[in-house]
C-alpha cells in the first residue's frame, strides 16, 4: 500500500445507531458526507468490550489475550488490594519510522513513546495518564491559549436535575468547540510536521453516560423531568461534534481520514448491579445477613426506580449504604514495597521483583494508579478474606473472584472445590430476579478460557457476569430483596458495534460489513506505508479477509 499521511479522528462514545438517526434527520451532515465517500465498517469489539479498555486496545494494538490484561481494575491476591491502573503498554506507532502527533488519545504515555509529540490527558475520558505535553513547555502554552478542561462535567451524573442536564450539554458542547480549535492549531500551526495525527474527542462518551435517558424511550427514567433537557443536551453535543468533524476534515488537507470508535453505547446495565447489588448478594450468601441499608421508602416500591433529590450525590450516598470499617489502603507502589520490607505475612514476592518494582517506581515509569475507595463494592473488602467468593469493584460487568487457597493470601476454597463453588455462585445469580421487569437479572456468565485458577490474572475475575437490562434491585428467593438503589449513570457501554469510516484514495466506498475493532490500528500501520507489525492483534480492514 502506498504511504499516506493519516488524520485519525477518534469519536469516543459515538453510538452508531444514534448517529444514524441524527444523520437521517440532517443533524450530522458532516459525518453523513464523510460516510458517503468512505469505506464504512461496523466494528465488533467482542468480549473485549467488557474490559472497558477499548482505547488501550487501540493504542497498544493488543487484545486482552495478547496483553494479559482484562480490566483497568487490578487485584492483588497477596494483599486483597484493588486499584485502577492506567497505561502500561508502548503505543504501536513507537515501532515505526513515522512522525506522530497525538491530542488527548487515551492510554498513551509519553514515557513509553519518546518520539511522539502532542498533548495527552487534557480532557480525555478515562485518559489512563496524567496531563502531559511534548515538546517541553507545550502543555503550559496550550493551557495558556485554550484554558483548562471543564473536567468536573466529564463524569457528571445529572439525571436528578433538569437544569444540570441542560448545563452538561452546554458545557460539553463548548468543550467540543474548544477541542476543535485546539486540534486545528496543533495539526496546522504548532506541530504541522506529522505523518500520523490522532485526535480523540470524549465529549460524546461523557454526555451519553450522563444523558442517555433523554433519547432512549425504553429507559426507566425517560419520563423523568430531566429527560427532555437531557435529549436536547445530547443533541447539542452531537451537533458540536459534527461541526468538529467538518473543520477537521478541512484541516486534514490531502491526508487519509480515519474516523472511528471502538465500541457502542446504550443504557447503563452495570453501575448499580456491579457496584452495589452483586457485592451485597455475595456478602449475604456468605454470612446470612445484610450489610447494605437503604431508606425504607425505597424498599416499599422495589418495582420502581428510586429518585434522587436534585442536590443528592450518588457517591456520597453510597458511602452511607455500606459501612466501611477501615479505609482500603490504596497507596503508591512505594507503600506496597514498604509493606513487603516490613514482612507482611504470606506475601509472595521475591527480592528481585521488589528491586525491579522500586527501580520502576523511582524512575517514574510505573502506570498511574487511582483509588477505588469511592465504590460501594470496595467497602466489603474487609470481609473478602473470609468469603468463598466476592465481587471486585467494577465499572462494567460484574467481576467475581473466588477466594482460592494458595492463590489468595487467606484463600478458603481448595482447588478441588473451585468448579463447584463457581457452579454454586452461578446458580445463585440465576435465581435473582429484577423487580422492575420480573426477568432474571443475568444475561449470561463467562468463565476465563484458562480453567486453571492458579493462572488467572489479577485483573481477571473467575466469573464475569453480564447483566440483563437496567436493574436497581435484586430479588432472591432465600436472601430477599437487595436494594433498590438509584441509578448512577443512565448510559453505558452496551451498544452492539463501533464504527470506522476510511476516506482514502482507491477505497471501495460503501458499507463493507462487520469487522473486528482490533483491525483499526493495523489498518493505520499499512496506510502509513509500513509493513504489518506481527505482535499486533487484528488485520488491515482494507484487505479482503
Amino acid at each position: 500500500m502506498q504511504a499516506q499521511r493519516v488524520f485519525a479522528i477518534g469519536l469516543d462514545g459515538l453510538e452508531g445507531t444514534f448517529a444514524d438517526r441524527l444523520m437521517a434527520a440532517g443533524e450530522m451532515p458532516a459525518l453523513a458526507e464523510l460516510r458517503k465517500r468512505s469505506a464504512c465498517f461496523r466494528l465488533d469489539h467482542g468480549a473485549a468490550q467488557r474490559t472497558g479498555l477499548g482505547w488501550e486496545h487501540f493504542a497498544s494494538g493488543l487484545s486482552p489475550e495478547a496483553a494479559q490484561r482484562w480490566a483497568a481494575i487490578e487485584f492483588d491476591p497477596a494483599t486483597y488490594r484493588t486499584w485502577q491502573e492506567g497505561a502500561r503498554f508502548v503505543p504501536w506507532w513507537a515501532a515505526l519510522d513515522r512522525r506522530v502527533v497525538v491530542y488527548d488519545t487515551p492510554y498513551v504515555d509519553f514515557r513509553r513513546a519518546p518520539a511522539t509529540k502532542g498533548i495527552i490527558g487534557w480532557g480525555a475520558h478515562d485518559p489512563g495518564t496524567a496531563a502531559a505535553g511534548r515538546p517541553q513547555g507545550i502543555l503550559a502554552e496550550f493551557v495558556g491559549r485554550f484554558g483548562r478542561y471543564p473536567s468536573e462535567w466529564t463524569y457528571k451524573t445529572p439525571w436528578p436535575s433538569a437544569a444540570q442536564a441542560s448545563t452538561m450539554g452546554e458545557v460539553l458542547s463548548g468543550a467540543v468547540k474548544t477541542r476543535t480549535r485546539a486540534a486545528r492549531w496543533l495539526a496546522t500551526e504548532r506541530l504541522p510536521e506529522w505523518d500520523l495525527f490522532i485526535v480523540v474527542t470524549g465529549e460524546a462518551h461523557g454526555s451519553v453516560e450522563g444523558l442517555w435517558h433523554g433519547v432512549d424511550r425504553g429507559h426507566p427514567l425517560h419520563r423523568h423531568p430531566s429527560a427532555q433537557p437531557a435529549g436536547r443536551a445530547l443533541l447539542d453535543v452531537h451537533r458540536a461534534l459534527d461541526r468538529m468533524i467538518r473543520e477537521l476534515m478541512q484541516s486534514a488537507g490531502d491526508a487519509t481520514i480515519v474516523a472511528f470508535t471502538m465500541g457502542g453505547m446504550g443504557a447503563n446495565h452495570s453501575d448499580v448491579p456491579s457496584m452495589v447489588l452483586l457485592p451485597e448478594l455475595l456478602y449475604r450468601h456468605a454470612f446470612g445477613r445484610p450489610l447494605l441499608t437503604v431508606p425504607s421508602k425505597w424498599m416499599e416500591s422495589p418495582g420502581q426506580v428510586p429518585i434522587l433529590d436534585e442536590d443528592d450525590d450518588w457517591v456520597a450516598l453510597g458511602r452511607t449504604w455500606v459501612p466501611q470499617h477501615s479505609r482500603a489502603r490504596q497507596g503508591s507502589l512505594e507503600q506496597a514495597v514498604r509493606s513487603v520490607v516490613k514482612g507482611r505475612p504470606r506475601l509472595r514476592a521475591g527480592l528481585k521483583e521488589i528491586r525491579v518494582a522500586v527501580r520502576s517506581f523511582l524512575a517514574g515509569s510505573a502506570p498511574i494508579k487511582l483509588s477505588l475507595d469511592w465504590q460501594p463494592a470496595q467497602h466489603y473488602q474487609d470481609y473478602w478474606p473470609q468469603m468463598h467468593a466476592f465481587a471486585l469493584p467494577s465499572y462494567y460487568d460484574g467481576s467475581i473472584r473466588i477466594n482460592v487457597r494458595g492463590r489468595e493470601r487467606d484463600g478458603v476454597v481448595e482447588a478441588s472445590q473451585y468448579d463447584g463453588v463457581c457452579d454454586d455462585i452461578t446458580m445463585l445469580l440465576h435465581e435473582c430476579r429484577n423487580p422492575l421487569t420480573g426477568e432474571p437479572v443475568v444475561a449470561f456468565i463467562e468463565r476465563p478460557a484458562i480453567r486453571d485458577p492458579m493462572r488467572i490474572a489479577g485483573s481477571q475475575g473467575d466469573l464475569l457476569v453480564v447483566w440483563r437490562g437496567v436493574a436497581t434491585a435484586f430479588e432472591h428467593p432465600r436472601l430477599g430483596l437487595i436494594g433498590p438503589v438509584p441509578l448512577r449513570r443512565t448510559g453505558g457501554h452496551t451498544g452492539r458495534h463501533g464504527m470506522a469510516y476510511i476516506a482514502a484514495p482507491g477505497v471501495t466506498v460503501g458499507d463493507l460489513g462487520v469487522r473486528s475493532s482490533f483491525d483499526v490500528a493495523p489498518t493505520m500501520v499499512e496506510l502509513l506505508g509500513c509493513p504489518p507489525i506481527a505482535s499486533m492483534s487484528g488485520t488491515n480492514l482494507l484487505k479482503p479477509r
